[in-house]
């Protein structure tokens, strides 16, 4: 098969220091035109992928099998595969549309969707881990908005009957002000750890797509054998000789901790508040690893009177905040478009497995996804249907 994917077409890498790396969305393009945007990392390659890309044809048999595993985990029958090799290529079009809509119009689309969920959110398993996948899947499933992720109030926790393909709506009971997944009880307990930074890290990574750091600022010195690059200020972080934190996240003497640690510090003190069981109780529940594991504080994360923020001037009082500052975040819904292109292409976690391609690629079908007002099922429908999906 001479399948050519974008995903490794356009693949770069940006290394920073003291960290991790700043990469990238991944996914394709849905402009009709059959083009990516990458160049490549090396030596004037843009050409020579542009010419790949444009050598691809339309093979809707192909795209069928690959979309009826991905959307109902079966095999499309040879009446399907049938309708879509007949005729001219309107007609094959035509067809190949159809079956995309009635795949994901069955009960295994459900099934298929909970799946996926659990493995991006990497999470599930029993009936406590499942509900945060059943929440997203069952917004799939209705044609829901994306962002309903991160600020639904109400109904976060359902359960699914894999066998009928159903949802039945639930709302969490955990005692959280409830911000979409964010306050899920399952994530909270599944990713509990020492100053809630897993917790921290698993929204991070899934839901912008991106490994700390993610706030890249102008190089400062701070005394440290490499610059502090982060976006906000470096004396906000507390550590012993400031603020009183138990934790040095000023330390330069090896890699430059504030690197990552001036987004992190700005977000975990919303998760602390959950303990092991995934319970919110109102005030810090998690330990900090020192000995005798002594319960965090404020005070070990930022100095007194420094805001809570998602990113570097988006401030945010609370996790319904949070939720909010996520929704209206462009690289939010960006991620959430480069997921199902991963799914789509047969390609795993684009933040493990640094498979990197330029926003621009998917640029088209994020704006649709934005002014369509985020629907779920409309945009996983519009890449299955798309021109690079269906390229070969």
């Amino acid at each position: 098969m001479k399948r050519i994917s974008i995903l490794l077409l356009a693949a770069t890498s940006f290394a920073v220091p003291a960290c991790s790396n700043d990469a990238g969305p991944t996914g394709g393009d849905d402009d009709g035109s059959g083009s990516g945007s990458g160049s490549g990392s090396g030596s004037g390659s843009g050409d020579q992928y542009q010419q790949i890309l444009d050598s691809r044809v339309t093979d809707y048999g192909a795209a069928l099998k690959i979309a009826a595993m991905r959307l109902t985990g079966n095999l499309p029958t040879m009446e399907e595969i049938k309708q879509v090799s007949t005729g001219d290529d309107a007609a094959k079009k035509t067809a190949y549309e159809a079956l995309i809509d009635k795949y994901m119009s069955s009960p295994a689309f459900a099934k298929q969707m909970f799946a996926f969920w659990q493995d991006q959110m990497k999470i599930g398993g029993s009936a406590m881990f499942d509900t945060a996948p059943a929440f997203a899947a069952s917004l799939a499933v209705s044609n829901g908005s994306y962002m309903d992720l991160f600020t639904a109030t109400t109904n976060t926790c359902p359960t699914f009957d894999p066998a009928a393909g159903t949802f039945t709506p639930a709302s969490c009971t955990n005692g959280a002000p409830t911000a979409g997944v964010l306050t899920d009880p399952g994530i909270m307990s599944s990713f509990f750890a020492n100053l809630a930074f897993r917790r921290t890290r698993q929204v991070q990574e899934v839901w912008d797509c991106l490994a700390f750091p993610v706030d890249i600022g102008t190089p400062q010195e701070v005394g440290g054998a490499s610059p502090y690059v982060g976006k906000g200020p470096f004396n906000v972080l507390a550590s012993p000789q400031n603020n009183g934190g138990r934790v040095n996240f000023q330390d330069v003497s090896a890699v430059i901790c504030a690197n990552c640690h001036t987004t992190i510090n700005h977000i975990a003190p919303l998760f602390a508040n959950f303990d092991a069981n995934g319970k919110y109780t109102g005030q810090p529940a998690v330990p900090v690893p020192l000995e005798g594991s002594p319960t965090a504080t404020a005070n070990d994360y930022l100095v007194a009177g420094e805001p809570l923020a998602w990113r570097f001037g988006k401030n945010v009082a609370d996790l319904p905040g949070l939720g909010a500052a996520m929704a209206a975040d462009p690289s939010v819904a960006a991620c959430g478009v480069t997921r199902v292109w991963n799914w789509a292409l047969g390609k795993t976690d684009v933040v493990d497995a640094l498979q990197e391609v330029p926003l621009e690629t998917i640029q088209d079908q994020v704006t649709a996804f934005t002014a369509n007002g985020f629907k779920m099922k409309d945009m996983i429908a519009a890449v299955y249907k798309s021109h690079d999906f269906t390229s070969f």
